[in-house]
C-alpha cells in the first residue's frame, strides 16, 4: 500500500502531537496536520495561559520524554481548597480541603504554562523520526477507499493512511466530514483567562471559589504568581475584558479577595465562551476522535486537557495492541474497543462538570445552604475525601499504561 504515514492526525495543538509521540513508541509513523503556520507555534513569551495537569497526565508526559523538557517550569499543586460564596463577602465557612499528604503518590498535579508545554512538546516531536508535522495545512476533504483513508489539503495535496484521528477541537472538521453529529448547549457563560502576580506566596495551593455567576479558579504558578480562570456571564465577561488593567483588577478583586496581597496583571487576557459539546460517536469508518473533537466540557477543575490525554493514551494503547495481534488498526472492531473504553469516563466527567456548574451557579438560598452543608460533610469524611483526591489526581478508573 502507498502510505504517507500509518496514522494521519488532524490538529497540531496539544493532543495531536502527544498522540503521535505515543504511537511512535509502538513503532507507528504519523503525520500531524497543523492548520497554523509554524511561526505561530513559537514561544510567545508569558501570556498567562496555563494547564492544571493531573498526576496521571504528568506520568504520561514523563513516559513520552516531554516532561523532562519542561519540569523546571512546573508548579506542584500541594493542596486544593474548594469554597462557596459571593464576591465581596468572602467564602462560606463550609469548605472542602484536599491535602496531597493524604495520598502516597505525591502532589495531586502540576500547573504548567502553555508556552513551556508547547515548546517541550515541539522539541520531543522534532526528535522523533516517526513523526512529521505539516504546518499551515488545512484539510478540505477526506475519503475512505480500499482499506485506506485519504485527506485532501487546501493546496491540492492528498495524503493517505490507515487511520485518520481528529484532534481538531470542538468544531472538528474531521468529525463533520465523517458525519458525526454533536450534542450540547451553551452555558451563557465565558471564562476570562489571565495571570496575576501577587505580593504573598501561594504555597502551592489551588483555589476553586464558586460564585452565583460562575466559578473562579486560582492556579499556582512558580514564584508569586497565579493563573486565573474566571467565569462570568458572557455579557459581563465582555465588559470586563474591555476594561483597562485598573478596571479589570477592580472587578476581579471582590471575587479574588486579599489573601495573596496586592495584585497586578501579567501577560495578556483572553475570553472563551463556555458550553457542553459531545460527539455522538467517537469513531466512524477509519476515523477516531480525541480531545475536544470528542468532548468539550466546562473548565471546572481544569479537567479538559486531562480528559483529552486519557483519550490519547487509550487510543495509542488500543492501536499498539491491535498491531501486535496483526489486526488492521483502522478496522471497526479495533476502533470500537477504543470507544467502549472511553465512553463511561467522558460521560461521567461531562455530567459531573455540567451538574456542578448548574448547582453552584445560582444564588438560591436553600440550594446554597444544602451545597455548603454538602461541602462540609465531605470534608469531614476522610475516606470519601481521599477518594476525591485520587480522582483529582487522575488515579482512579481503568487507566491506560502510559498513565500508571
Amino acid at each position: 500500500m502507498n502510505l504517507d504515514a500509518e496514522i494521519l492526525i488532524v490538529g497540531g495543538g496539544l493532543n495531536g502531537p502527544v498522540l503521535a509521540l505515543a504511537l511512535a513508541q509502538g513503532g507507528y509513523s504519523s503525520v500531524v496536520l497543523d492548520a497554523l503556520p509554524a511561526v505561530v507555534r513559537d514561544d510567545p513569551g508569558f501570556d498567562g495561559r496555563a494547564y492544571a495537569l493531573a498526576l496521571a497526565s504528568k506520568r504520561m508526559l514523563v513516559a513520552l520524554g516531554i516532561w523532562a523538557r519542561a519540569t523546571e517550569h512546573a508548579q506542584p499543586i500541594l493542596d486544593i481548597k474548594v469554597s462557596d460564596g459571593r464576591a465581596g463577602e468572602g467564602a462560606s465557612p463550609m469548605h472542602l480541603h484536599f491535602d496531597h499528604h493524604e495520598i502516597e503518590e505525591g502532589p495531586m498535579g502540576f500547573v504548567l504554562e502553555d508556552r513551556f508545554l508547547r515548546r517541550a512538546l515541539g522539541e520531543a516531536v522534532a526528535a522523533q523520526p516517526l513523526v512529521s508535522v505539516v504546518s499551515g495545512a488545512k484539510v478540505v476533504a477526506q475519503q475512505v477507499s480500499s482499506g485506506l483513508i485519504g485527506v485532501t489539503l487546501d493546496d491540492g495535496r492528498v495524503l493517505r493512511g490507515l487511520l485518520l484521528v481528529g484532534c481538531d477541537g470542538r468544531s472538528s472538521g474531521v468529525a463533520e466530514r465523517a458525519g458525526i453529529l454533536r450534542t450540547g448547549w451553551d452555558y451563557g457563560q465565558s471564562s476570562l483567562v489571565c495571570a496575576v502576580a501577587h505580593e504573598l506566596p501561594h504555597h502551592g495551593v489551588a483555589q476553586q471559589f464558586f460564585m452565583p455567576t460562575g466559578p473562579l479558579a486560582i492556579l499556582p504558578l512558580p514564584g508569586n504568581a497565579s493563573s486565573i480562570v474566571w467565569t462570568e456571564s458572557s455579557e459581563r465577561a465582555a465588559e470586563i475584558l474591555a476594561m483597562d488593567e485598573a478596571g479589570f483588577l477592580g472587578a476581579l478583586r471582590p471575587a479574588f479577595g486579599d489573601f495573596l496581597g496586592g495584585l497586578r496583571l501579567r501577560g495578556d487576557r483572553y475570553s472563551y465562551p463556555l458550553g457542553l459539546s459531545l460527539a455522538q460517536s467517537l469513531t466512524a469508518p477509519r476515523v477516531a476522535l480525541a480531545g475536544d473533537a470528542a468532548h468539550g466540557i466546562h473548565p471546572l477543575a481544569g479537567q479538559g486537557l486531562n480528559l483529552g490525554l486519557r483519550d490519547v493514551a487509550a487510543l495509542a494503547e488500543t492501536l499498539i495492541e491491535a498491531g501486535r495481534l496483526g489486526q488492521d488498526i483502522g478496522a471497526a472492531d479495533v476502533l470500537e474497543r477504543y470507544a467502549r473504553w472511553r465512553r463511561a469516563d467522558i460521560a461521567a466527567l461531562a455530567g459531573v462538570t455540567d451538574g456542578i456548574n448548574r448547582l453552584f451557579s445560582n444564588d438560591n438560598f436553600v440550594v446554597r445552604a444544602v451545597r455548603d452543608l454538602g461541602l462540609g460533610v465531605v470534608n469531614s469524611l476522610p475516606g470519601l475525601r481521599r477518594g476525591l483526591i485520587r480522582e483529582a489526581a487522575g488515579l482512579s478508573g481503568d487507566l491506560p499504561r502510559l498513565m500508571r
